[in-house]
C-alpha cells in the first residue's frame, strides 16, 4: 500500500542514519535562501550529509548544500537542515516532506521554517521579513494524500492554527529588540519553477495572500499532522510579478537573500534562544 511505502520509507532513513545523531534536537530549521551559511556560526557536533541517508531526495538547486547540521544555538539543540527539497524539483510531494518528517522522528519538537519569497502586498519591500502568521496551499498537492499513518496524526488534521501563537511572539518580541522592522501576513506556495505572471499574482492578492513562494506550506502542513509547533519567517527578495517593471531572476532573489542574511540570522538566532524548554 502506498502508506506502508511512505511509512518504510520514512524508517529506512532514520534506521539508516540515527547512530549519527549526536543528540535529541528540539528545533528542526530549515535554512532558505540567504541562511545558507547561517550554520557555519555555531561550532558543529555533527553534519550528516543527505547522500549519506538511504533514499534521501537530494536538493537540485544552486546554493543549497544538502546536509543536516547539528549544533546548540543559544543552548537550545537545534537541527538544520541546509539544503531543502522542492516540488519542482520532480520529487513526490511525500519526498518533499519526508526530511521534515525525519526531523521529527529524531525528536525535534519545533519547525522553524524560513524562505525567500516574493511580495505580493504593495506595502513590503525588499528586504522586508515577513512574520508567516497563516498560508495557502491550496495550489499544490496535500502530503497527507493517501492512507493516513495514524502513529503520525488524525486523518482530517485540524489547520485553524498552523502557525503557533506562542512562537509569532517570541519572533515579534526578537524583532522588537533588534529594532527591526517586521511585516506579518500570509504565505502562499505555487510549485514553481516558473515565475508566477502579473494575473497569477492579483489572483494571490485576491485570495489574500501578502507573499508568494515554491516551498514552506507543504512541509508546514506535513509537520502540522505529525504534531510539531510551528513558525515561519519569509525574506522578501523582490516585489512579484507585475507589481515592478524589472523582470524576476533567481540571481536577483539571491542577491537581497544574501545582502539581508546578517540581520535574518540574528532574527533568527534570538528567537530560538526564547525557545528553550
Amino acid at each position: 500500500m502506498e502508506k506502508n511505502l511512505v511509512y518504510e520509507k520514512l524508517n529506512r532513513c532514520y534506521e539508516s542514519m540515527k547512530n549519527k545523531l549526536p543528540f535529541k534536537p528540539q528545533v528542526a530549521l530549515i535554512l532558505g535562501s540567504g541562511l545558507g551559511n547561517y550554520a557555519e556560526r555555531f561550532q558543529e557536533e555533527g553534519v550528516i550529509d543527505y547522500r549519506e541517508i538511504e533514499g534521501f531526495p537530494v536538493s537540485t538547486v544552486p546554493g543549497h548544500k544538502g546536509r543536516f547540521i547539528f549544533a546548540h544555538v543559544e543552548g537550545t539543540p537545534v537541527v538544520m537542515m541546509q539544503g531543502r527539497v522542492h516540488y519542482y524539483e520532480g520529487y513526490p510531494m511525500s519526498d518533499v516532506v519526508l526530511p521534515v518528517r525525519l526531523m521529527r522522528k529524531m525528536g525535534a519538537k519545533v519547525l522553524f521554517l524560513t524562505n525567500a519569497a516574493g511580495g505580493v502586498n504593495f506595502d513590503f519591500a525588499p528586504g522586508d521579513f515577513m512574520l508567516i502568521r497563516d498560508q495557502i496551499a491550496s495550489f499544490v498537492p496535500s502530503p497527507l494524500l493517501g492512507p493516513n499513518v495514524e502513529e503520525w496524526g488524525a486523518r482530517f488534521p485540524d489547520m485553524s492554527h498552523i502557525y503557533d501563537e506562542d512562537l509569532q511572539e517570541i519572533i515579534r518580541s526578537s524583532a522588537s529588540q533588534m529594532g527591526l522592522k517586521l511585516q506579518e501576513g500570509v504565505y502562499l506556495q505555487l510549485t514553481g519553477p516558473a515565475y508566477e505572471s502579473p494575473a497569477e499574482i492579483r489572483m494571490c492578492r485576491a485570495l489574500g495572500a501578502d507573499a508568494v513562494g515554491m516551498s514552506t506550506a507543504c512541509e508546514a502542513v506535513a509537520a502540522n499532522h505529525m504534531g510539531y509547533k510551528i513558525c515561519g519567517i519569509s525574506c522578501i527578495s523582490n516585489l512579484a510579478s507585475g507589481m515592478t517593471q524589472q523582470p524576476l531572476s533567481h540571481k536577483e532573489v539571491q542577491e537581497t537573500a544574501d545582502r539581508m542574511a546578517v540581520q535574518f540570522e540574528e532574527l533568527v538566532t534570538r528567537s530560538i534562544g526564547k525557545m528553550k524548554e
